[in-house]
């Protein structure tokens, strides 16, 4: 159910949002960020980002990535192949895959089940995979109900869910760039589906689609409502659209400001969401490491293959030793983790 725009609450964060001075607005994000993370730490994840497929028919209008069927540059990758990028990321230390793709009709459902089990037998770790508009595409291309995909992804070894595809989550902006993809509703539908089967899940917000700043409150009250029942979102991350080689391009970037303002209401809106993490990937190491002040208490994924955001032409690449030396380089002690945020002790 969408919230209402008209009551005290919701004026009240948008007008904070709006007219805050930044480094107010930042102050009050870091003291709501200390109250629910009063240790001096900032966690960061070692992941490999594997994008399965490009072959795409959602057409949204901002992605860059995704390919038409039959295009020459189209792709699926074989099971070796993902499993070789497995094992280079475990020699890095690696904890997790991230494997989202485009939504391919040319896939059957026994794919994702006989690749997910293929993983956990041969190259066996944490599989943060399917994003909800994935399920969802899932559910009407199979004729299957959401609660059916995913407790067949989940008996085949799928361990959580990640937030891509939120965008924003306003029907009437969804509607104008990602129609044929899973609506506001559907999507936190799969995200509430996902918690009752006991999966934690991430949430994204990608803004700068030319929505409003009271469409992107909206976004963050939505969540919360959905935190609030469920408890299972895990983080919450945000970035602003990469408009280069989309049809978006003409809206433009936005700049290292709104993100940290934006950044900044999603801490104080979001009161029930544990973790905020820096989108360092899409802003660059040095706007990352100011997000550290302005909510965020995760420095996100060492990200050693992304492919999204740089088909948008987005590059930014970091070491582990840079992204350790920029947390401790801004106060705290930088510390690995697991999906659900627990930490990694250390060998000695």
């Amino acid at each position: 159910m969408r919230p209402d725009r008209t009551s005290s609450e919701f004026r009240g964060f948008v007008e904070l949002y709006e007219r805050a001075p930044l480094l107010e607005l930042g102050a009050l994000a870091d003291q709501a960020r200390w109250t629910l993370h009063p240790d001096n730490v900032v966690s960061y994840i070692i992941d490999r980002n594997i994008n399965y497929t490009n072959v795409c028919v959602a057409d949204c209008k901002f992605c860059a990535f995704y390919r038409r069927p039959k295009h020459a540059d189209g792709y699926v990758l074989s099971f070796e192949e993902i499993g070789r990028k497995i094992e280079e990321l475990k020699t890095l230390g690696g904890v997790q895959i991230l494997i989202q793709g485009g939504h391919n009709p040319y896939i059957p459902f026994a794919w994702y089940l006989d690749l997910l089990r293929y993983i956990k037998r041969h190259h066996p770790i944490h599989i943060h995979g399917f994003s909800p508009s994935e399920v969802d595409f899932f559910a009407g291309r199979f004729g299957m109900s959401l609660d059916d995909v995913i407790r067949e992804l989940v008996a085949a070894g799928l361990d959580s869910i990640p937030g891509g595809g939120g965008e924003i989550l306003v029907q009437d902006v969804r509607d104008r760039v990602a129609r044929k993809k899973a609506g506001a509703d559907r999507w936190l539908e799969v995200m509430e589906t996902a918690h009752r089967r006991g999966l934690r899940t991430s949430v994204t917000m990608m803004y700068g689609l030319g929505e409003t700043l009271a469409d992107r409150i909206e976004h963050l009250v939505r969540v919360r409502e959905v935190q609030a029942r469920t408890g299972g979102f895990t983080a919450f991350i945000c970035w602003p659209l990469q408009p280069e080689h989309t049809e978006l391009e003409h809206l433009g970037k936005t700049d290292a400001v709104t993100y940290l303002r934006t950044q900044a209401i999603a801490r104080i809106v979001l009161d029930n969401v544990p973790n905020i993490q820096a989108s360092w990937v899409t802003m660059g190491p040095k706007i990352g490491q100011v997000a550290l002040r302005f909510g965020a208490n995760d420095f996100g994924s060492l990200m050693m293959e992304e492919n999204v955001v740089s088909a948008a032409g987005t590059t930014w690449r970091m070491t582990l030793p840079e992204m350790q030396r920029l947390i401790a380089d801004a106060g705290y002690t930088p510390r690995k983790r697991r999906q659900d945020y627990r930490l990694i002790d250390e060998a000695a």
